[in-house]
């Protein structure tokens, strides 16, 4: 079983199918495939990466109408893979997971659904991604303000902005979109800043028809251009964020560019250039890249408020200033919950134990960014220590092809359960733990950023600290033997 339809989903059905796996299901609690890509629609939506990276290796699509497209494209991205691969008679939406249990017995999952329905299943990949469970500030009043509230991640096109003075909380990457398409219409914007947040100019240019023919004639001419940016992404995020300690000078060359722009952007407006300067260092939240979002603050209907709010009135907003902002809708750009929602529901591996417990009170820890020691049969995509920063589909494939080589060995013993040895689990836990010491995620200016690179731990278990083509090589390469192979039924501990 497959949980989850966003590209991570998508991608393990056909990989599964590919190798010649027919008796599999892909389930998703939405109502369509494309993950983040069909539940998120809010104005302005797009990709931060290129789109010559954000596709799958096999399936090069060459209908992108620019450089970063807009997320309507990426769903239909998302049905084109779906359509192309024969899979919709594989899914099943509509399909919420509530739980599931490791039958020890068995050697079974057993997966509970919304509505009372189990289905069980030899292997679970958990391919829900992060960006499932929008994050609600816990704000007094918030339930008292009679007009419109909307989440970014569940935006409501019936809630109308223009003409209407409008609140915005959260200077993320989705208020990055956002807020330059609400300037222009809106009567007055106010922006509610916690922490700001570094961006760099989107070199964001249409792309013309005669390039996208010659992709569709000649896929080779754009898989080369991914591979070339590819490249770029990694050597860039590898160097400056994974060794940051020994090239330091690459963040702060960084942070100069973010700093250049910021003043061009607003003309040399020193408050807001001092307003709007992270304090942390480039790397410590994730940062973005936005055509007019500080330009926006220039225009005369637009404020940055950085007085942190303390109350939700009926008619606005009031700040610690004591200052009350009149709003007729207020637009939640906070975020999802990320770290504290996996997995998303709640899973029972061996003797019972709850994973979320285990990683509250263990710390999130994995098997090469993929496994659990204690939950057999079970692998997560985009899990901790999974995400390499390059790439997302690179990272997508190295870890199915960890998945398939396991599941191909269980095949081959007849075994019914595959368990990463708890040695071994612990060993790759350790060399991961040593890497992240060199990272820019545990400088001491990243505590305090609300970073969900961050946990409670000090920990940042988003972020594996290796390039992915040292995690495609591992996941190519581990020892098969860090996994113990048993058939339900047989009392040898292990099968050869």
């Amino acid at each position: 079983m497959v949980i989850g339809a966003g590209f991570a989903g998508i991608g393990t059905a056909i990989a599964l199918q590919k190798a010649g796996v027919t008796d599999f299901l892909v389930v998703d609690e939405q109502d369509d495939v494309g993950g983040s890509w069909h539940a998120n629609r809010y104005p302005g939506i797009a990709v931060d990466i290129t789109s010559f990276s954000y596709s799958f290796a096999f399936e090069p699509y060459p209908h992108w109408s620019r450089a970063f497209p807009p997320g309507a494209e990426l769903k239909a991205y998302a049905d084109h893979c779906v359509d192309t691969y024969g899979l919709r008679a594989r899914l099943r939406t509509g399909a919420r997971v509530t739980r599931a249990d490791w039958d020890e017995t068995a050697h079974l999952w057993r997966v509970r659904f919304a509505g009372g329905a189990t289905l069980t299943a030899r292997f679970v990949v958990c391919a829900t991604g992060w960006l499932t469970k929008p994050k609600t500030p816990d704000l007094p009043g918030l339930d008292r303000f009679r007009g419109p509230v909307v989440h970014t991640a569940r935006w409501d096109p019936r809630v109308e902005t223009a003409g209407r003075r409008v609140g915005v909380i959260g200077t993320g990457a989705s208020a990055v979109q956002l807020v330059p398409r609400l300037a222009p219409e809106a009567a007055r914007l106010d922006v509610f800043q916690r922490t700001p947040i570094w961006v760099f100019p989107k070199p964001d240019v249409p792309i013309p028809r005669v390039v996208r023919r010659v992709f569709a004639a000649a896929p080779w001419t754009q898989r080369s251009i991914s591979r070339a940016t590819d490249a770029v992404t990694e050597l860039s995020f590898v160097l400056a964020m994974i060794h940051y300690r020994r090239f330091p000078f690459l963040v702060r060359a960084g942070e100069a560019v973010s700093r250049l722009y910021l003043r061009r952007q607003v003309r040399g407006d020193r408050d807001l250039v001092r307003r709007l300067t992270p304090r942390y260092r480039l790397g410590c939240k994730r940062p973005s890249f936005g055509s007019g979002y500080w330009r926006a603050f220039t225009r005369p209907n637009v404020e940055l408020v950085t007085e942190s709010v303390t109350e939700v009135t009926e008619s606005g907003v009031r700040t610690a200033d004591g200052v009350h902002h009149d709003l007729d809708v207020l637009v939640l750009a906070t975020g999802f919950h990320v770290l504290d929602n996996l997995p998303p529901f709640p899973t029972h591996g061996t003797g019972g134990r709850d994973l979320r417990e285990f990683w509250r009170t263990e710390r999130f820890q994995t098997y090469e960014g993929t496994a659990v020691k204690g939950y057999p049969n079970l692998w997560f995509i985009v899990g901790p220590y999974s995400f390499t920063g390059g790439s997302w589909f690179g990272m997508i494939d190295y870890q199915l092809t960890h998945i398939l080589r396991v599941i191909g060995e269980a095949r081959r013993r007849g075994a019914t359960e595959a368990a990463v040895r708890p040695a071994r689990h612990d060993r790759s836990f350790r060399r991961t733990l040593r890497r992240q010491g060199d990272t820019v995620f545990l400088d001491p200016s990243c505590r305090g950023t609300n970073s969900y690179y961050l946990d409670e731990h000090g920990d940042a278990p988003a972020v594996r600290p290796a390039s992915t083509r040292t995690a495609g090589r591992r996941a190519r390469t581990f020892d098969l033997d860090d996994y113990r192979f048993r058939r339900a039924g047989d009392d040898r501990a292990d099968l050869l």
